[in-house]
C-alpha cells in the first residue's frame, strides 16, 4: 500500500495545488472521493483491466458522467496513461489530507465508556481546539470496556484519560 501512496503523491499534490489556484479545493474533493469509489468498484475494474489507456479513460469517464469536470477528466487520462488508475483511491485520500491540512482541520477520535451529551462535546471541542489550533472534527464511538473516562486520538497524538487505562498504568508501575 505505501507503494501506492508513494506513487499517487505527486498526482495528488498536483490535483490540490491546481485545486487551490482555481480556489475549488470542495469540489476537487468531492470528485476525487467518488472517483475513488469508482476505481475501487469490482466491476469497473475487472471491465478496464484489459484494456489499452485511452480506452480504460473513456470508459471511466463515461461511468463518472457528470460528477467529475473536465479537469478531473483529465487527471483521469493521465493516470490511465501512465498505468496509475488503481492509484486513484490514494490519490483522493491524500488529496483530503492535503484538504484537511489547508483548512486547519483535524479529524479527533473519542471512545468513552459512556454517550456523552452536547454540553460536553462542546466543551471538549473547545479544549481540543485550543489545544490542536485547529478546527476540529469529531468521530464519536462508545466502549463500556473503558470502565470511565475517555481515549481522545487526533492524527499521532493519544490522551488515554479512561479508568482502564489508569489501571493498566497503575498495574504496570507497581509491577516494576
Amino acid at each position: 500500500m505505501s507503494e501506492l501512496t508513494t506513487i499517487a503523491r505527486p498526482y495528488a499534490k498536483a490535483a490540490f495545488e491546481f485545486a487551490v489556484e482555481k480556489q475549488t479545493v470542495s469540489d476537487w474533493n468531492d470528485m476525487l472521493v467518488f472517483a475513488a469509489q469508482v476505481a475501487n468498484d469490482q466491476q469497473v475494474s475487472s471491465f478496464i483491466a484489459n484494456k489499452a489507456a485511452e480506452e480504460q479513460a473513456n470508459i471511466f469517464i463515461s461511468v463518472c458522467a457528470e460528477q467529475i469536470n473536465e479537469y478531473g477528466q483529465n487527471l483521469v487520462k493521465v493516470l490511465a496513461e501512465n498505468g496509475r488508475l488503481a492509484a486513484l483511491p490514494e490519490v483522493a485520500e491524500l488529496f483530503t489530507e492535503f484538504k484537511a491540512e489547508y483548512d486547519k482541520e483535524i479529524d479527533v477520535d473519542i471512545i468513552s465508556a459512556a454517550e456523552l451529551a452536547e454540553a460536553q462535546l462542546a466543551t471538549l471541542v473547545s479544549a481540543l481546539e485550543k489545544r490542536f489550533s485547529r478546527k476540529i472534527k469529531l468521530n464519536c464511538s462508545v466502549d463500556e470496556t473503558l470502565v470511565g473516562g475517555l481515549i481522545v486520538k487526533a492524527g499521532d497524538n493519544v490522551i488515554d484519560g479512561s479508568l482502564r487505562g489508569k489501571l493498566n498504568r497503575l498495574a504496570t508501575t507497581l509491577q516494576s
